[in-house]
């Protein structure tokens, strides 16, 4: 086990990446592929299946009325519309975390933030892929210029936003009307840094503009 950081207490995860005897590319996709690896864990070796992903970033904006916005977007796997907040991938080869979630922002809510924190990071599904997501707090709003506006395409052209106060996106997270796995954790998050005074934050260094 991991010792906590000085002044912290609990668990703490750590990298601990064993020896991968094989690699194989399964399917290359669109957007991300299945690979295999043999992989040595001492005693034994397993062949583990996974999606290998680029990874993605999500941003909770928050307004000066404690509301956050959430967009419905179609999502095919699970056939349904999702209230999620904007986000994305990093498939911009060299691009920043923090740079893809204001572009991300400005592209799919036509918003820009003066102040950026993450909020949490966590792997959305650790068994079967390797995707990681940053999750921003962006605050102190302002619209993009119109001359500057993303036209937004295929499943985005469609998505509808919606401002909820806190609280009720809090209620709609536990319920189990809100399912999204970024909806989810960064509504929640973005909860408790509030209620701890925002003193949870961690900084994000904000690209030149």
């Amino acid at each position: 086990m991991t010792a906590a950081p000085e002044g912290r207490t609990g668990p703490v995860d750590r990298p601990a990446p064993r020896p991968v005897l094989e690699h194989t590319l399964l399917h290359h996709g669109r957007v991300w592929d299945l690979v295999s690896d043999t992989v040595d864990l001492g005693p034994t070796q397993v062949v583990r299946e996974y999606v290998d992903h680029p990874g993605a970033v999500a941003v909770l904006a928050v307004d000066a009325d404690d509301r956050v916005l959430l967009l419905a977007q179609y999502r095919h796997p699970v056939r349904s519309e999702l209230w999620e907040p904007p986000a994305g991938l990093r498939d911009v080869a060299g691009e920043p975390p923090l740079d893809t979630a204001v572009r991300e922002l400005a592209e799919e809510a036509d918003l820009r933030a003066a102040t950026w924190h993450v909020l949490v990071d966590f792997f959305t599904t650790p068994g079967g892929s390797d995707e990681s997501i940053t999750v921003y707090l962006a605050r102190d709003l302002s619209p993009v210029p119109e001359a500057e506006l993303f036209a937004r395409e295929d499943e985005e052209a469609e998505m509808v936003p919606l401002w909820v106060p806190l609280d009720e996106a809090v209620t709609a997270v536990l319920s189990g009307a809100v399912h999204s796995p970024t909806a989810v954790v960064g509504v929640l998050a973005v909860a408790a840094a509030r209620d701890r005074g925002w003193t949870t934050l961690r900084p994000a260094v904000r690209p030149v503009t």
